[in-house]
């Protein structure tokens, strides 16, 4: 049976407890993946437009607290300086003014941002 949709509210902030399980046997995540985790929401939270009140890293599962906020509380400006920080400064050469619509609207919805959370295959520093 498919769950329930997520109720998104556009426009204005709005919070959200995100859970997601592995379906490995046991527990999988050990010290490592949990540091890599929390690496990975630091990361992405200085990205997309979100603020995390709170998670929780368990052996086979996590929780997530985050308020999204509406892409339209941030200039365009701020879409530059955070797509230098995800793709660093060389491809940020590369940002045209058509496309900050495009990242305003991903950067701003909970579905992408855990969609890149748990798809995600960067080299963390």
């Amino acid at each position: 049976m498919p769950r329930i949709a997520r109720l998104v509210v556009k426009g204005e902030p709005t919070v959200y407890h995100v859970i997601s399980r592995t379906t490995l046997d046991g527990f999988v995540l050990g010290d490592i993946e949990k540091d890599y985790l929390l690496k990975l929401i630091k990361r992405l939270s200085s990205v997309y437009f979100s603020e995390v009140l709170g998670f929780c890293v368990m052996g086979n599962h996590f929780h997530l607290l985050v308020r999204m906020h509406p892409g339209e509380d941030y200039s365009d400006e701020d879409i530059r300086k955070r797509f230098t920080v995800y793709y660093g400064k060389v491809r940020a050469r590369m940002l045209k003014d058509g496309q900050i619509p495009y990242f305003r609207e991903k950067w701003s919805s909970l579905s992408e941002y855990v969609k890149e959370f748990k798809q995600i295959k960067l080299i963390l520093s």
